[in-house]
């Protein structure tokens, strides 16, 4: 690794994100040959004391309180962004101006505008972006990805698509995550912008048409955060919606956060006319697969334990056969894709540029226009 050229870090954020961003930069060395070496050169937060006692956590050479002065240094690489949604447009397309390599947390914006500004930033910029729609890089996900693209599924027909959580009872406060203006929405950009890019990626297809979605607040108050006094929530609990892919394939998403008894209920199933395929992400080293082209008497869905290195992507890195891979994994299979990709290697599975990240923005969009005036949309009027 010595010989490595060494790829500088500026990561904005130390919360929970920082933390998985984090752990993923520093164990990706450890696990994977990378073509360039990781360096956590600095991290960037709004709270001077805060973020030192990060830094020195996690072992970060230098940390901030400013970040546009970081991103102006000439000894940054790459800017990794793991703030709350509504500052994304703008670390992102000022790493950009000062031509830096960008990798940025789901969803790509808070608002569809600031999206595309992103995505008009990335094209004229010299630096490549990346988004980390992490679960792509689940073994059992990028599994899927690979059968269906080697026609073992055929034909795709049916696709749905859930992600449940439960943690959004009313004891829980008015963070950031339910207001808005920082947040753009709730279950809707945090939850179903994960499965919508989780099944544009798998399919291997993109979304034509939204339809009959349905948008819910349960909560409408919360208690603030600064004063314990009751703050209006104004992002949705739950959005749920009908879809059709441009391969003729019908969908549905429903993402909730107060889904009582799913802590982290994240998946799909694909049905085609060969095969299908399920995967839940509360059991993430499996995936179900159902083979209709075999003897009609020994059909039944098969359970696949996708940790098998050389079959299944990734696990050469990792453990022997059935020694269970977790939720970081994921993050630190992609930290090697993205240097891979800055190396000019190819990728295991595709990466989301901000291009690809802004397609489910699109249906994101198209879905809370489609609850709003009660009709389908095609995704050709959102752009």
């Amino acid at each position: 690794m010595a010989n490595r050229k060494p790829l500088n870090i500026l990561m904005i954020g130390q919360g929970f994100m920082g933390r998985a961003h984090s752990n993923a930069w520093t164990q990706v060395r450890k696990f994977f040959d990378p073509p360039l070496m990781p360096v956590l050169h600095t991290v960037a937060a709004r709270d001077k004391q805060k973020v030192q006692e990060f830094a020195d956590k996690w072992d970060w050479l230098n940390c901030s309180a400013n970040w546009r002065a970081s991103i102006d240094g000439d000894d940054v690489d790459l800017v990794d962004i793991t703030t709350p949604n509504n500052t994304h447009a703008d670390m992102a397309i000022a790493a950009l101006k000062a031509g830096k390599h960008v990798a940025c947390e789901k969803p790509l914006a808070n608002t569809l505008d600031d999206a595309r500004e992103m995505v008009r930033a990335a094209r004229k910029a010299d630096g490549k972006t990346f988004v980390w729609f992490n679960y792509r890089r689940c073994p059992a996900v990028a599994f899927a990805h690979k059968l269906v693209a080697s026609g073992k599924l055929g034909e795709i027909r049916h696709v749905r698509a859930s992600y449940l959580q439960d943690w959004a009872d009313d004891s829980v406060p008015l963070m950031w995550r339910f207001q808005k203006r920082h947040a753009g929405s709730g279950a809707h950009g945090d939850l179903n912008a994960h499965i919508v890019d989780m099944t544009r990626f798998v399919t291997g297809s993109e979304i034509a048409e939204v339809s009959g979605a349905i948008s819910e607040t349960f909560i409408k108050e919360r208690k603030k955060l600064t004063d314990g006094k009751p703050g209006r929530v104004s992002v949705d609990d739950t959005v749920l919606f009908l879809a059709r892919f441009d391969n003729g394939a019908v969908a549905s998403f429903e993402a909730a956060r107060q889904a009582t008894g799913n802590q982290n209920r994240n998946g799909f199933e694909i049905n085609g006319t060969k095969g299908s395929v399920k995967f839940n992400f509360e059991r993430m080293n499996e995936l179900e697969y159902y083979d209709a082209t075999t003897d009609r008497a020994v059909q039944g869905w098969a359970t696949i334990i996708c940790t098998h290195a050389g079959d299944h992507p990734y696990l050469e890195a990792w453990w022997p056969d059935a020694h269970l891979l977790g939720y970081e994994h994921g993050f630190t299979n992609m930290a090697f894709d993205v240097l891979l990709a800055l190396a000019g290697k190819k990728p295991n599975v595709p990466l989301p540029d901000f291009e690809d990240a802004y397609q489910t923005q699109r249906v994101l969009a198209a879905a809370l226009v489609s609850a709003d005036e009660k009709r389908a949309v095609r995704l050709s009027e959102v752009r």
